[in-house]
């Protein structure tokens, strides 16, 4: 264990061209339910059952309210850049138009960040689908993909010239795949006659909203923001290794392949019919416009078997592992950065989510999270390694800037670099937020 987070002295990574930042997600912090439409996470959190604790996002951190001490909060870190999401329930009315307010809370915080010379990251769609589109029938519903491109064309106008750069989307497969197949996100569809039809849905949005964005915000960085859980077999056999492929087209590279080459896996073949997204002509062309960046999201890997009913298996994580349950294996993001850098012809990367949950605890006003400290010192590393390895990452996000609303989890898990008291609202910066701060001012 350690209180601080080393870089080699000749590291990129201390370069002060190097872009370090703190993520959050509307949904998860901001709360001011009241002055939004409701979007598909309150009516999944109002779903017995569905949320581990019984909470929902109604009030989360507050942040509708507090905002200009989060500011301060995120000034005081000495970070570069802010990623933080726009609540599309927010800013658009039922009726298509703009909701004038919504949009002056957010341009609020832009000029508030500008002022503070803090580069804004916004990513367009962090989950928060507004309800009467999933009515409609949301991600299954292809028209959901032209109301995106619609509501990013209208935001990206009312923005101006204030944002650095733009995601359009979210880590989709969590939108597809734990939204629309396995059911244990919002909406809460379960069935794998669903989970691709989702997803081809959730990129031709991407494509169509990154033509709008090429058109309104020329200057701004545009791209697209998945995760990636790389896929290691648990044993050297054949089959082992088959079924690791096939996890790892199914749920990495059906995200990624048709953004760079156009086309999703080989496996499509392999899917019952019934399973399989339909794609219109033009499709493909549209979802592969160039990208100005990728964001990477990475927490941990998975290890999968052969199954004789399934196509594969995931096991349990190894030890060790964050309060989360998921394993801690750096070596993972090392290899993930390298591969992808080997297989795809990339644009500049941007990891936008790393971190960890950990089982803090508040003693005497001090979150002493060594053990995300380790975390975030043995991750960065990890990045330093694949950059020497010739993988061009431009800047890393810790995830999160304070602990929120963790989705299915409720508030039973904390990421934050910053501890939140949900009864008061009082942030205390855990002893991770100091060290990441000393790395970030000591460039």
């Amino acid at each position: 264990m350690t209180d601080k987070i080393f870089l080699p002295n000749d590291s990129m990574m201390l370069s002060t061209d190097f872009i370090y930042g703190v993520a959050t997600a509307s949904f998860q912090i901001e709360g001011g339910a009241t002055n939004r439409l409701s979007c598909i996470w309150d009516t999944f959190c109002d779903t017995p059952t569905k949320v581990a604790d019984g909470s929902n996002g109604l009030i989360a951190c507050d942040h509708f309210n507090l905002w200009q001490q989060d500011i301060e909060l995120i000034d005081s870190l000495g970070v570069d850049a802010y990623r933080l999401s726009i609540s599309w329930p927010r800013v658009i009315k039922e009726s298509g138009e703009l909701n004038q307010d919504g949009v002056d809370f957010y341009l609020n915080i832009l000029d508030a960040l500008k002022s503070k010379n803090i580069k804004a990251f916004v990513t367009l769609y962090h989950w928060d689908l507004p309800q009467y589109l999933e009515d409609e029938g949301g991600w299954l519903n292809r028209e959901t993909a032209y109301k995106f491109r619609d509501y990013v064309d209208l935001i990206s106008q009312a923005f101006g010239d204030s944002v650095f750069a733009y995601a359009t989307l979210n880590e989709p497969f969590c939108s597809a795949f734990l939204g629309y197949e396995a059911g244990i996100h919002a909406p809460g569809i379960k069935g794998k006659r669903f989970g691709k039809k989702a997803a081809h849905h959730l990129l031709l949005a991407h494509g169509l909203a990154m033509k709008v964005l090429a058109k309104n915000s020329p200057n701004s960085k545009n791209g697209i923001v998945l995760n990636f859980t790389p896929c290691y077999p648990e044993s050297d056999l054949l089959t082992d290794k088959n079924a690791t492929v096939f996890a790892d087209d199914y749920f990495n590279q059906w995200y990624i392949k048709p953004l760079f080459d156009s086309k999703y896996p080989e496996i499509m073949a392999k899917l019952p019919k019934e399973h399989q997204p339909e794609i219109l002509d033009g499709d493909m062309a549209i979802i592969s416009h160039p990208v100005d960046f990728l964001g990477v999201n990475f927490y941990t890997r998975a290890i999968y078997r052969a199954d004789a009913d399934e196509h594969f298996i995931q096991i349990d994580p190894p030890e060790p592992r964050t309060d989360i349950g998921w394993e801690i294996y750096p070596n993972a993001f090392t290899e993930l950065l390298v591969s992808l850098n080997e297989k795809y012809s990339l644009p500049p990367i941007y990891i936008t989510e790393n971190g960890a949950a950990m089982a803090d605890k508040l003693i005497d006003g001090v979150v002493n999270d060594t053990d995300r400290i380790d975390y975030y010192h043995n991750h960065l590393n990890a990045v330093n390694e694949a950059m020497k390895q010739g993988v061009q990452v431009n800047g890393y996000f810790a995830w999160s800037l304070m602990d929120n609303f963790e989705w299915a989890e409720g508030y039973l898990k904390r990421f934050g670099i910053v501890y939140v008291d949900y009864d008061t609202q009082v942030r205390t910066i855990k002893a991770s937020g100091h060290a990441y701060k000393e790395l970030i001012t000591n460039r």
